[in-house]
């Protein structure tokens, strides 16, 4: 039986995930192909807002989000950033991945909300 802690993942390695600071967001790509993106805002005080996940259609229903989402936390993880979830996918995300719940930041939310 699978943890419900641990998500399972696209290992492809043709997958990766691209930085795209001019859009502040991060950008799932497989080789040349774009699938999708998760839209980031850095507050002041270091903490980064998930604001949305989006996948294009052609790939919706195959867990690009989820993967998307996860090597997106998992790199925070590694540089000790904490996280806010306005993204209601990224918040589904953590009530289905306890785990990930530690790099939830408990400052308000980026415009009074939390």
């Amino acid at each position: 039986m699978t943890s419900a802690s641990t998500p399972s993942t696209d290992t492809d390695p043709a997958l990766r995930i691209v930085p795209n600071h001019d859009e502040s967001r991060y950008e799932l790509w497989r080789d040349e192909q774009y699938i999708g993106f998760l839209g980031v805002e850095v507050l002041p005080d270091g903490t980064v807002d998930l604001q949305h996940t989006i996948i294009s259609e052609a790939f919706g229903g195959r867990g690009y989000a989820r993967t998307l989402v996860t090597r997106v936390l998992d790199g925070y993880r590694e540089r000790g950033v904490r996280v806010r979830a306005t993204c209601s996918y990224v918040q589904d995300y953590m009530d289905r991945f306890p785990a990930y719940r530690d790099l939830l930041a408990d400052t308000p939310g980026p415009r009074g909300q939390g």
